[in-house]
């Protein structure tokens, strides 16, 4: 790999991944690289703008924080193709992410220069919302993306804590869903929401959609997963009150009500994540972040 510019990217208000990025940036700077750093969190995000000027674009993209951190930073990157490593610096499970040690391991600027790593490409969903049903395909009112997921919930649980969703699978209604909401998540974010909501664990090689109700009303209301090529079409049914709030990967959305609706498929850009170890197991990854019973519980730093 090639580097001429490396943006370094941390999870804000944390200390230990401020510490961590300032060292990031020092080795950079002694190997001559450039380099730019990056406060990314919730109240946080300076990707709109530096994206939006003249500002070159990286080479590489190193997160340090927690899943949160790499989704926040793969929604805004995917689309510009720029790698990401990330490491668990100050973050929480951490799927997405290389254990902070590997940073303090010498050869690891080398491993990247002698192309010793592997690239995933790890696919997207975006959703588009629409507030008229006669609108044409391209006449939406805004787009998001995802890399986890998407999920709807009530607007105002202390007003209306269910919702009936109905959804259209290509182009046929198949049902409606009536509960605290739908989530609709690739194969990496099925080890997230979907997972804690009873949905199946997907292996991130797979490109499907996982279609999970949030706490159904109904036992006849079950998870289905989906091809990915699938289009999927969400309305939210009731009165006025039963509006209900789009989320991104956790991060809040558009409102949408009844006689509004959202699109969701898969997105047009693959999230780019390099992995350090060029044979990555995810069943490793499983035991080890699930406490699985297996021999994968002690992870093998001698592939890396």
């Amino acid at each position: 790999m090639h580097l001429n510019l490396v943006w370094v990217i941390y999870r804000a208000e944390s200390q230990e991944a401020k510490k961590e990025a300032l060292n990031l940036l020092n080795d950079l700077k002694n190997l001559g690289i450039k380099s730019v750093s990056l406060e990314s969190g919730f109240e946080k995000n300076p990707f709109p703008e530096l994206l939006s000027s003249n500002s070159p674009l990286p080479d590489l993209a190193v997160v340090l924080g927690g899943d949160g951190t790499v989704l926040g930073a793969a929604r805004y990157l995917a689309a510009h193709s720029v790698p990401i490593l990330s490491f668990n610096i100050g973050g929480h499970l951490g799927f997405l992410t290389h254990d902070g040690g590997l940073l303090n391991i010498e050869f690891l600027w080398k491993r990247l220069f002698d192309d010793c790593f592997a690239l995933e490409r790890r696919m997207m969903l975006e959703a588009r919302v629409f507030r008229n049903s006669n609108d044409f395909q391209d006449n939406y009112e805004s787009e998001h993306v995802a890399l986890n997921d998407f999920y709807m919930r009530p607007y105002r649980d202390e007003i209306s804590p269910t919702c009936t969703l109905e959804l259209e699978i290509d182009g046929e209604v198949v049902d409606q869903y009536k509960g605290d909401g739908l989530i609709f998540s690739t194969a990496t974010g099925s080890t997230a929401y979907s997972m804690a909501a009873g949905g199946p664990i997907l292996h991130p090689g797979i490109e499907a959609i996982i279609v999970n109700p949030i706490s159904p009303m109904s036992l006849a209301s079950r998870s289905v997963v989906v091809p990915a090529a699938t289009r999927l079409i969400v309305r939210p049914l009731g009165d006025r009150t039963r509006r209900v709030r789009l989320w991104k990967d956790g991060v809040r959305g558009d409102l949408l009500g009844p006689g509004e609706y959202c699109v969701v498929e898969r997105a047009r850009h693959y999230s780019l994540m390099v992995i350090l170890d060029q044979s990555p197991s995810y069943f490793r990854i499983l035991t080890h972040k699930l406490h699985w019973a297996g021999s994968a519980l002690k992870t093998d730093k001698s592939s890396i």
